[in-house]
């Protein structure tokens, strides 16, 4: 991510704001973590830079979406070891978030950010 982040540096929109880099190294550490810790492990990790945005795309072995805002999707148990300030997190930061459930299983989750 800290890398894609330099190359956004150069490109034709200037340099991501300090608070665009911390939010994307934030939403990329949650989703990795959650990818680890919940998902079955990590099976899939990517950047897509735009003109204006970042996507993080990461994948995991699990087909169990996150919850959602309205309350639907999984729920985990709650408890000290589960944390769940992460994906509220996600949530708060993203411009647009994108789950799905590729035919090959696990899952995918797709979270584009501003870098102004």
């Amino acid at each position: 991510m800290a890398e894609a982040l330099r190359v956004a540096a150069t490109g034709p929109g200037g340099p991501p704001s300090a608070t665009a880099v911390g939010d994307a190294l934030l939403v990329t550490s949650e989703l990795v973590t959650n990818a680890l810790r919940h998902g079955g492990g990590l099976t899939g990790f990517g950047v897509e830079l735009d003109p204006g945005t970042v996507t993080i795309i990461v994948a995991d072995a699990s087909s169990e979406l996150p919850r959602l805002a309205d309350g639907r999707g999984a729920r985990r148990p709650s408890g000290p070891a589960e944390g769940g300030f992460g994906w509220p997190l996600v949530r708060l930061l993203a411009q647009e978030i994108r789950l799905s459930l590729p035919a090959e299983g696990g899952k995918t989750i797709e979270v584009r950010l501003p870098l102004h």
